[in-house]
């Protein structure tokens, strides 16, 4: 019988068999032993009780910069020392600067991957029970320590009987107790007391719990793990600057994970890299461009990108190594990303806060009246007078204090999202402090539109493009020079595709609208015109345009085309 559907009262029910995160089932379970909380309880209460009491000690009578550090460490030494379930937690407020002061972030930082191993004959135990052979008989050698340590496991180094050098990552025992445990525990005490604590949610703290338990529990699931890097590696297959390891399945397992080993240079490793003969600039693109592909072109997205996730190769390739923690957008909201940053870039913050509606930042019976000059406070001050001077950090910052004035709330997966995309600009920061984000970001999300190569963006895109029934000139000049800064933008593919899109009956609209704005205002729109053709004629030249309308039109059939012209001459 499945754990999940047995009396919880029955002393047999085991939690290690629990594969899913169920918080009623974890409830059940613990409500008839609470013996295996009660304890664990008072320890958490007692550690952090002194801890707060030595934070406030030192606040009242030795504020200085030396016992701001000791009570950070402090912190980390608890987190580390209650285990997987907090340390987890400590992650994830590692990346938050607008939740956590400057000097907590730090040591908390090092919770990314500065842990301590457990008993190697516990990890080879493990090892042999879940591949159900000896160590021996797996690996031809295995490194006789961990060479890396984390929160739910550690790596060890590895070469299969065939030769091939591999990571092996095996799981902390006794895991599943320890995070439904601490799970019940921290639900618990979100339900009893979350009402009473200071933050602006916008919903439930539960539900934050319980979107951290499922991707908790589906972190720990290796199998769930190997899974994800081969559709990631799909995804990127066409991609040379991005490295994904193989899995090697038949010494993979639930609690064990056989992986390609991956020689490189963690990113926080500067000079390493730079004394390789890498440019760290190039590296950090590659970083941003495919964390950009990840939330809008595949959806499917690394949530956990830290520095020990992230590895440049030696031949200067971006390599992703720990695939747990992974989250999928639906398409639409993938689209509303693209046309919300192009709206970013015109300023439009009225279609911005509808964007916010959109994406679930807003309940759709919020009044943006208010919201809209709030915004334009704060993105306006983040843009300043270049695009340039924007960055992820500073709109966190700015946006944690619009959530108290106003109804913002953050979804879970945006969550995920966020912290995705601040930890990537820390690690590009940390490369080359001048790099810019944005640099790299709005010139490849133009060239997305601008290619349109669903009918979806080219919805967005004709959004994007007219306003109140007009057509933005300055709009379509200022995507068009941000696209052609992006090295991997072809004019000329995405003329081809326009005029595809113009002769096709989707784009009937946009063909009666372009004439409209051609002679809106009662004048003929020719400066414009002129602006756009400067902008481009460089990359279409007349022989080059001639070629892309005649392969625009081979797309078409003589009966298609034909179909076409009576329409195209009845809007005359």
């Amino acid at each position: 019988m499945n754990w999940q559907q047995q009396d919880s009262s029955d002393p047999s029910s085991d939690i290690k068999q629990i594969r899913r995160y169920d918080p009623q089932v974890i409830a059940n379970y613990y409500h008839v032993r609470p013996w295996e909380v009660i304890w664990r309880a008072i320890n958490i209460i007692w550690l952090f009780g002194w801890f707060l009491i030595h934070l406030q000690w030192e606040q009242w009578f030795d504020d200085n910069q030396l016992n701001k550090q000791k009570c950070a460490r402090e912190l980390r030494q608890i987190l580390t020392r209650l285990g997987p379930t907090f340390i987890k937690v400590g992650q994830a407020l590692s990346t938050r600067p607008d939740l956590i002061r400057p000097d907590f972030l730090d040591e908390l930082i090092k919770l990314q991957d500065q842990l301590p191993p457990f008993d190697n004959e516990e990890a080879f135990a493990i090892i042999e029970n879940s591949l159900e052979c000896t160590v021996d008989e797996a690996y031809r050698e295995i490194s006789p320590h961990p060479v890396a340590a984390a929160s739910l496991g550690q790596v060890y180094r590895a070469v299969l009987h065939t030769g091939e050098e591999v990571a092996v990552k095996v799981q902390r025992p006794n895991l599943r107790p320890t995070l439904t445990r601490d799970l019940f525990l921290m639900r618990w005490a979100a339900h009893q007391f979350g009402q009473w604590l200071p933050l602006n949610l916008g919903h439930d703290l539960t539900l934050i719990i319980d979107e951290f338990g499922i991707k908790l529990f589906e972190e720990i699931d290796y199998l769930n793990e190997g899974k994800n890097a081969e559709k990631f590696a799909a995804n990127f297959r066409n991609d040379l600057d991005v490295k994904v390891p193989c899995i090697y399945w038949q010494y993979t397992s639930n609690r064990v994970l056989t992986l390609e080993w991956i020689n490189g240079f963690k990113l926080t490793d500067t000079e390493k890299i730079k004394a390789a003969g890498l440019d760290p600039y190039a590296i950090v693109k590659i970083g941003v461009t495919s964390g950009l592909r990840q939330l809008l072109e595949h959806g499917f997205f690394h949530a956990d990108p830290h520095p020990g996730n992230l590895f440049a190769t030696f031949d200067g390739r971006m390599a992703f190594i720990d695939f747990g923690m992974m989250d999928q957008l639906e398409e639409e909201t993938k689209e509303t990303i693209a046309s919300s940053v192009v709206q970013l870039i015109n300023q439009d913050y009225n279609a911005l806060a509808q964007d916010f509606v959109n994406l679930g930042f807003l309940t759709p019976d919020t009044d943006i009246t208010p919201i809209i000059p709030a915004l334009q406070r704060v993105l306006g001050n983040a843009i300043g007078q270049s695009v340039g001077n924007f960055n992820f950090k500073t709109i966190t910052d700015d946006f944690s204090e619009l959530m108290y004035e106003y109804p913002f709330r953050v979804p879970a997966k945006f969550a995920l999202i966020i912290r995705s995309l601040i930890t990537q600009e820390g690690l590009a920061l940390s490369l080359d402090p001048n790099f810019k984000i944005v640099e790299v970001a709005y010139p490849y999300v133009s060239r997305r539109l601008l290619t349109g190569e669903s009918p979806q963006l080219r919805r967005r895109l004709l959004e994007v493009l007219f306003k109140d029934g007009k057509f933005q000139w300055q709009r379509l000049e200022n995507m068009i020079a941000i696209a052609r800064s992006d090295e991997q933008f072809d004019l000329l593919p995405t003329a081809q595709l326009g005029l595809q899109f113009l002769l096709s009956d989707e784009g009937r609209y946009l063909r009666r609208q372009l004439l409209l704005a051609l002679t809106e205002d009662d004048r003929l729109h020719t400066e414009e015109v002129q602006r756009i053709w400067g902008l481009v004629s460089d990359d279409l030249k007349p022989q080059n345009l001639l070629d892309a309308a005649i392969n625009a039109l081979r797309e078409f059939s003589s009966v298609g085309v034909a179909a076409i012209i009576p329409k195209t001459t009845k809007i005359r």
